[in-house]
């Protein structure tokens, strides 16, 4: 597959895919700070605000409405199944914050990049437009509204 090559995503799975940007803006916002030697309890902070405010929704969502599109025997969606929940280990590990933002920092870009390039195009190709449909009923965007009380990144 071409990295340069925009991918068409269908429309009912946009609104994710915008989700997941903001996903990627964590990431980056993470690295900014760890760079920048922000205190971790700042970064920390924020990334458990966008983890219940944004992350669990979004997880939710796709593992309710959109990986039965395959089946929870397909292996890709055990992968993200897995990842997911990595992941929410992680966000819940208190006792080394900068280990675990580094790692959510690490693994969470990695997801998201396997769910884009590979997960959503295998289930755009299986879905059908009826499943498509439903999903984009179900989960509508809301506009994303940040948290800018303590801007750490900038």
């Amino acid at each position: 597959m071409n990295a340069d090559k925009p991918i068409k995503r269908h429309e009912a799975l946009k609104t994710l895919s915008r989700e997941h940007h903001h996903g990627l803006l964590l990431c980056w916002k993470i690295r900014a700070g760890i760079k920048n030697n922000i205190e971790l309890d700042r970064i920390k902070t924020y990334a458990n605000w966008f983890y219940f405010t944004h992350l669990i929704p979004h997880f939710e969502a796709e593992e309710k409405y959109l990986f039965p599109i395959l089946g929870n025997e397909n292996e890709l969606i055990k992968k993200a199944i897995s990842e997911h929940r990595r992941l929410k280990r992680l966000f819940e590990d208190a006792s080394d914050f900068q280990k675990s933002l580094s790692l959510i920092e690490e693994e969470l870009e990695s997801h998201i990049r396997f769910e884009e390039r590979v997960l959503f195009n295998e289930i755009q190709k299986k879905a059908t437009q009826k499943q498509l449909l439903y999903m984009e009923q179900i989960h509508s965007e809301g506009n994303f509204v940040d948290n800018l009380t303590d801007t750490f990144w900038e």
